[in-house]
């Protein structure tokens, strides 16, 4: 049962894998919290520099750099091919070297061409630019392969979908940030073309100081240090299977274990259950536990759960994996879908009305990337509650996400049918597609922990990489559909797409047959 303190109270950690059972959002001085804050305000700030451009190089940098339609519209896409190869290459980095360390590089090494972005003269900069900064976009893998370390099987989805979702926000809040540190910036006296380059100077000092922090303020994992993390899985079996010698030695309650060389007192280590909330545990907590009795059956659950150093064979035995295929083609649409979208949505808007405005088109654009605040976490809430009211089903978990992949294509569809010439109309159908479309992405890494565990990074980098070329894909639809104008069209292609890839491979069973460990 989910209860408000778990919020901000010291999570309960399950015995094994010393990951936690809840998830406190608002207790940065708790590990689990402090990984959370980290998860999700790294990939957020990472989004907000990544999508730096679109706020303003619709007007303001367009007539600075003498641009055309076309080649705003190229940059666009130039933005997501980096992003693209280093969500695939994170994944297995992940896997080698833990994802703080692949984390806290991609944010210092994605400042470098983030400062060199007030160098852009013309449209060739602009893409070698763009492209560079989208190194960022590379973050989202680390983000929630990171959180996966961190958070249990039974709010796993929650974790990934609030640390996406808040992520992912950073593609709404560059909406308004940008704008008004440029506004700022101009009112000073500054000219569009030196006020535009100095909004960059924000985003930058932000990006730097959060991966310095990330580096010396949180752990890898919840026992330690990434390259000890096979030694801490035996030691945890070993102080599971003499919980009661434990309990006597550290007076700590059997169901909590202590990672070794960690402060029993600390945050990480203690649970903060009274006696009588410890009574009141979950069903599904309890027969957890009792699904894996004998020690051996313990090995085999920690070492299917206990990421492997990755191999060549072992990517490409992965990759033709058709339960990987399914989150490769439902992400491709989804999270695709909103990169293409959010880099539009704005001109869209301002087309549809021109007499709003630049800015106004831009706020209210703002609303589509806002909404993963809320969406996207929905997504993973739901995909946790199906698990839990299913009895632990996870066809239950991977219907929900092909059911917001047919809502997102629906939604399309009728826009692109429809082509509303009224704002307001507009504005609220593609809010409702942004329900179904961001949650789908929280329902996607709601189930991908459970697929190839042993692998999470390998896994989480695919089906991002997945994401990003989506979103090139439909970045070349927005393209080359009436050279760039038909925006109604446009949409009504790519729902055709997203039911298609949804339907195709919805019968995978959401596992291997065999698998240990992730169910």
């Amino acid at each position: 049962m989910m209860k408000a303190s778990y919020l901000w109270r010291a999570p309960e950690v399950n015995s094994i894998n010393h990951k936690a059972r809840s998830v406190p959002i608002f207790n940065v001085w708790n590990v689990y919290g402090r990984v959370f804050f980290f998860s999700w305000f790294g990939f957020m700030v990472a989004f907000w520099a990544w999508y730096t451009f679109p706020p303003l190089i619709t007007h303001i940098i367009k007539a600075d750099l003498g641009l055309t339609p076309a080649q705003v519209a190229n940059s666009n896409i130039v933005s997501l091919v980096a992003t693209l190869f280093v969500r695939y290459l994170a994944g297995p980095l992940c896997d080698q070297f833990g994802p703080r360390y692949v984390f806290a590089g991609i944010l210092l090494v994605g400042a470098i061409p983030l400062g060199l972005a007030p160098l852009v003269h013309d449209a060739s900069s602009l893409y070698v630019s763009r492209f560079f900064i989208g190194i960022l976009g590379g973050s989202f893998v680390p983000c929630l392969v990171w959180c996966t370390g961190f958070f249990d099987k039974n709010v796993v989805g929650s974790a990934n979908a609030i640390a996406g979702g808040w992520g992912n926000a950073g593609g709404g809040i560059t909406y308004f940030i940008m704008p008004a540190v440029f506004d700022s910036f101009h009112r000073r006296g500054y000219s569009n073309g030196v006020a535009w380059r100095l909004t960059f100077i924000v985003p930058l000092i932000v990006i730097i100081a959060t991966g310095v922090a990330m580096l010396l303020l949180c752990p890898d994992t919840p026992t330690g240090k990434w390259s000890e993390r096979d030694l801490h899985t035996e030691q945890n079996l070993e102080s599971h299977v003499h919980a009661e010698q434990d309990d006597s030695i550290t007076g700590i309650p059997s169901d909590v274990v202590v990672a070794p060389g960690a402060d029993p007192e600390s945050s990480a280590g203690k649970c903060s259950d009274s006696e009588a909330d410890r009574k009141a545990k979950d069903h599904d907590h309890a027969s957890q536990d009792q699904d894996y009795t004998s020690q051996a059956e313990l090995f085999d659950y920690a070492k299917g759960e206990t990421i492997q150093k990755p191999t060549f064979s072992g990517q490409i035995r992965i990759l033709a994996s058709p339960q990987t295929l399914f989150h490769v083609v439902t992400y491709f649409c989804s999270f695709g879908g909103e990169l293409a979208i959010n880099s539009v949505i704005s001109a869209y808007y301002l087309q549809t009305a021109p007499r709003v405005g630049a800015a106004y088109a831009a706020n209210v654009a703002a609303i589509f990337g806002f909404m993963n605040f809320a969406a996207r976490p929905l997504g993973g809430f739901v995909s946790d509650y199906l698990y839990r009211v299913t009895g632990r089903s996870l066809w239950a978990k991977k219907l929900w996400v092909v059911a917001c992949g047919l809502a997102t294509g629906a939604v399309l569809v009728a826009i692109g049918l429809r082509n509303p010439r009224h704002l307001p109309v507009l504005v609220g159908l593609v809010s409702l597609m942004a329900v179904f479309l961001e949650a789908g992405n929280g329902a996607n890494f709601g189930l991908v922990p459970h697929v190839h565990p042993y692998a999470n990074g390998g896994v989480s980098g695919i089906t991002g990489a997945a994401g990003n070329f989506g979103g090139v894909v439909f970045s070349v639809v927005f393209r080359f559909t009436d050279d760039g104008t038909n925006y109604a069209k446009a949409f009504w292609i790519i729902g055709v797409i997203t039911i298609s890839l949804n339907l195709a491979l919805c019968w995978v069973p959401p596992v291997p047959r065999g698998q240990i460990g992730g169910r």
